[in-house]
């Protein structure tokens, strides 16, 4: 990952492209390559210009980021991929070095490759120019440990730093002279650069992927500098920070920890760490992708963002404005984003797998329940930050639904792979706000009431929204209605054919929703517990539902990553959206039920927008302003002024009054050199147009006449050539040439008919003729 000098952008490699993320507010654009092989390693200038990135297809390319564009490729001239990259601090000279054991040196001025240099043993991983750019030197790091300085007026190994054991990660200079170097073998080491040896080594006690020098200038006390000299941070497999002071080797500051040991150390290991001068911050990269921007003087977080959620499990809107979405991935943490800035909060508790999630009305408390057969109730402040106010434990295996009461913050129900369900009551000292303040440790809560409900897992609980019912749907293919007050059973559902995934009440009727692997949809009466809508529609199991448009439509999510939305009057699928690779496992809308997060196995989290009113104001709008323009059309028709009315009858696509309009041309005395004239003014698009119209005319016998006249003032007055241009000409030709000749023929009957006619009538005067003649005689 790298960071831009004013610290704004962000680049990571993803695959085969190269992505680009705004810090401030997480909006992502992509470089995309044509050679879809994987990236390597890549490399932005320090003057923010050139962007370098090298692929697995052996090639270099270089970007203009900024406008998305490739500027050049050429061979990297390796016959390995590209391992590692590095500038020179002119922005001219570009290292790379390969997993051939070579590095080469180009001038990105001139676009040549000015060295080779032999000599490396292995994949080299780190490459890196000497500030001082009179020096010209270049220090290098590969498989045996050591680190190589190059002379780049002579192109030879000047000298071999031996000191580590291990990979070295990462080298930082302190003025001219001196070089620290972490590595993997859990020490930095600090060397002298005139002499080439070793000054000191700080033993760090974890393998250490990075080392950054904290600058001169600062005030850096609460980091524990209190004297000058030389002081770096290191970032390491412990996932913390720590700042060491090179003139006694001593660690000054250990970062607290905001996660339980219990935690494997591996899982949470830092992998990167970059100082970011311009903006005064530290950033941290960890295995799971999290990225994290501290305040380099305090070490306070200042923003965190996630760069991989896994496979999602569940996600709900939250905050009182919905201005958050808390996530469960495939971990034992949670992840709250903040919607505007795509700023993550991590939450740590549970220590397994979380696997469901659920929000109180006001949307500022929340419960999650994992595999580590505990729920937990947790709070957000005023700022925005999440603590866990209470754990509940009594499961015998994972608890994998829950739900919260809908009116007050008063309890929870859960149910587990243990076939029970268990209600939860919150205490009077979790909701109220003065209390919950002074909360330092979770409180313990104990099930109220414990009923077995099911003879197979329990997939989906909820609460109705008055609090008086509970439902809970099963494997067993069942359904089953309880009380809320002493969890007694009311009713049974039965007509599912598979194991039922979600169940859900009508926020306006006394109705139940349930969703079945069996592609299925169902309503029932809360009354008669019978069947009354089945809405089918899904190739696949139906996850999760929700009601939404004020309980009179319902939103089905399915296995094979399908959303189908449902009007419950007509009992027909108005829209299905495609939005995810694989399973959607999380369906949740905002409280003004116009948005609607959506969350699935391919890591994505989706956000869609409810925009029925715009398009129906749009539809409104357009209506409005065909009306408009027809009104004009039978205005200019009145007035007579053809060419307008022409153009007005193309664009509202009406091939109809266009034919009206060149009938009322032709009408006109001298009207089909009036025709001519109009048709010729017309754009080469209109032109199109009415070329696919005419073909519509020509093959009615009352319109053809028209037509042909309009084909002839083309044919005239276009050459072939242009007319070959226009879109769609050959199957309008196709399309003339058969009813042309039928005109043709049809008329040239007539003509002979005509002529008969004529013929006849002469004879007959003829005859009349010679009677007369005899009469006068």
């Amino acid at each position: 990952l790298q960071i831009n000098r004013d610290g704004k952008f962000m680049f990571c490699p993803c695959g085969t492209k190269l992505n680009v993320i705004d810090v401030e507010t997480g909006a992502l654009h992509s470089l995309q390559q044509d050679d879809e092989e994987n990236i390597s390693s890549f490399v932005l200038s320090p003057d923010d210009e050139i962007l370098v990135t090298g692929s697995r297809a052996l090639l270099l390319k270089q970007w203009n980021w900024r406008e998305n564009k490739c500027v050049r490729t050429w061979k990297a001239v390796h016959v390995a991929p590209v391992a590692s990259m590095a500038f020179d601090s002119t922005s001219t000279l570009l290292a790379t070095g390969g997993c051939d054991s070579t590095i080469k040196i180009w001038d990105m001025i001139k676009q040549y490759c000015t060295h080779n240099l032999k000599g490396s043993s292995g994949v080299v991983h780190l490459v890196e120019f000497h500030p001082d750019t009179s020096r010209l030197q270049l220090f290098s790091s590969s498989i045996d440990y050591k680190i190589r300085i190059w002379d780049l007026n002579s192109s030879k190994c000047v000298a071999m730093l031996d000191g580590h054991f291990s990979a070295v990660t990462s080298l930082a200079f302190a003025g001219g002279n001196t070089l620290i170097s972490s590595g993997r073998d859990k020490i930095c080491m600090v060397w002298d650069l005139k002499t080439r040896e070793s000054k000191r080594t700080v033993p760090v006690y974890e393998s250490v992927e990075a080392a950054i020098l904290l600058p001169e200038k600062g005030d850096f006390s609460q980091l524990g500098v209190k004297k000058q000299g030389l002081h770096f941070v290191t970032a390491g497999s412990k996932g913390i920070l720590k700042v060491w002071e090179v003139a006694t080797a001593a660690c000054v500051y250990t970062q607290p920890v905001p996660f339980e040991s219990k935690e494997e150390a591996s899982e949470r290991s830092l992998t990167q760490c970059m100082l970011v001068p311009e903006r005064n911050e530290i950033v941290t990269v960890s295995v799971e992708h999290n990225i994290v921007f501290y305040d380099a003087q305090t070490l306070q977080l200042r923003k965190q963002l996630a760069g991989y959620n896994d496979e999602v499990l569940d996600v709900k809107f939250l905050g009182p404005g919905d201005s958050h979405v808390v996530v469960a991935t495939n971990s034992p943490q949670l992840k709250v984003f903040e919607l505007a800035t795509s700023h993550c909060q991590i939450l740590y508790g549970h220590t397994e797998t979380i696997l469901a999630l659920d929000v109180f009305r006001k949307g500022l408390m929340f419960v999650s329940c994992a595999k580590d057969k505990s729920l937990r109730v947790w709070r957000m402040n005023k700022d925005g930050r999440v603590i866990c106010v209470a754990q509940g434990l009594g499961h015998a295996h994972g608890v994998g639904a829950v739900s919260c009461s809908r009116l007050k913050e008063s309890f929870i129900v859960t149910s587990s792979q243990d076939c029970t369900i268990k209600i939860w009551n919150i205490p009077e000292s979790l909701t109220s706000k003065a209390k919950a303040a002074l909360i330092s440790s979770p409180e313990i809560l104990h099930a109220k009431v414990t009923e077995r409900g099911h003879d197979k897992d329990i997939n989906s609980v909820t609460v109705s929204p008055n609090d008086k019912l509970i439902a809970t749907g099963s494997q067993d293919r069942l359904a089953k209605l309880w009380s809320c007050s002493d969890c007694s059973l009311l009713g049974v559902f039965t007509g599912h054919k598979r194991g039922i995934w979600c169940v859900q009440f009508s926020p306006v009727d006394q109705i139940l929703a349930t969703s079945s692997a069996d592609g299925t949809l169902k309503l029932w009466d809360l009354r008669d517990f019978s069947c009354l809508k089945t809405f089918e529609g899904h190739d696949a199991s139906v996850l999760k539902i929700i009601f939404v448009s004020r309980g009179t439509q319902l939103l089905s999510s399915g296995s094979d990553g399908l959303l189908k939305l449902w009007t419950i009057k007509t009992n027909e699928c108005v829209k299905t959206l495609d939005g995810h690779e694989d399973k959607i496992w999380g369906l949740h809308s905002n409280k003004q039920d116009d948005m609607v997060v959506t969350a699935s196995s391919d890591s994505c989290i989706t956000l869609w927008k409810d925009v029925t009113e715009i398009e129906e104001k749009e539809a409104q709008a357009k209506q409005e302003e065909q009306i408009m323009k027809e009104q004009e059309l039978s205005n200019l028709l009145h007035e007579k002024r053809y060419l307008k009315a022409l153009g007005l009858a193309i664009s509202l696509d009406r091939p109809h009054t266009v034919l009206m309009v060149v009938k009322a041309i032709l009408k006109e005395t001298d009207g089909r050199k009036h025709l001519e004239e109009n048709i010729v003014r017309l754009r080469k698009d209109q032109k199109e147009a009415v070329l696919t119209f005419l073909v519509t005319w020509n093959t009615n016998s009352r319109n053809c006449h028209e037509a042909q006249a309009v084909i002839e003032t083309l044919l005239k007055h276009e050459a072939p050539d242009s007319l070959l241009q226009y879109s769609g000409i050959k199957s309008a030709v196709e399309s003339l040439l058969p009813y042309t000749e039928r005109h043709f023929q049809r008329l040239s009957r007539l003509l002979q008919a005509s002529m008969f006619i004529d013929f006849m009538w002469q004879n007959m005067r003829l005859a009349d003729a010679a009677q007369q003649e005899d009469v006068t005689l």
